[in-house]
């Protein structure tokens, strides 16, 4: 990465998070990949930093906003999913009467996701 001032890489890191949620939203992942790598390199150079420049605290908010942002939007997905999959994890097959009007169990598992063919 090349040397730059503050706010270049402030403006840098606001970027690549609007460039991350895109490539979620895209569902590009080979763009989002990239984009988390060089996050991770724009983070390691901001880490040291320990003043900001009062006219970088703009971009400081709008950083904190949109990561904020994907937190939400990858923690709402992440919830989406997992929903979805307890949904397909569910029992397929009711319960069915025998001839005493007793619940008799059944022997399908009533995964819709099996992994079978």
């Amino acid at each position: 990465m090349s040397t730059g001032t503050t706010h270049d890489y402030l403006v840098r890191m606001r970027d690549l998070i609007l460039q991350e949620r895109e490539c979620a939203i895209n569902l590009d992942m080979d763009g989002m990949t990239e984009a988390v790598r060089e996050k991770a390199e724009v983070m390691k150079v901001l880490a040291h930093i320990e003043n900001v420049d009062e006219s970088d605290k703009e971009i400081v908010m709008q950083i904190r906003h949109e990561n904020r942002r994907n937190a939400f939007l990858f923690k709402s997905t992440l919830g989406w999913i997992r929903n979805t999959m307890e949904f397909f994890g569910q029992r397929t097959v009711t319960s069915t009467y025998g001839s005493r009007a007793n619940t008799v169990a059944s022997h399908v598992n009533g995964r819709l996701l099996s992994g079978r063919v």
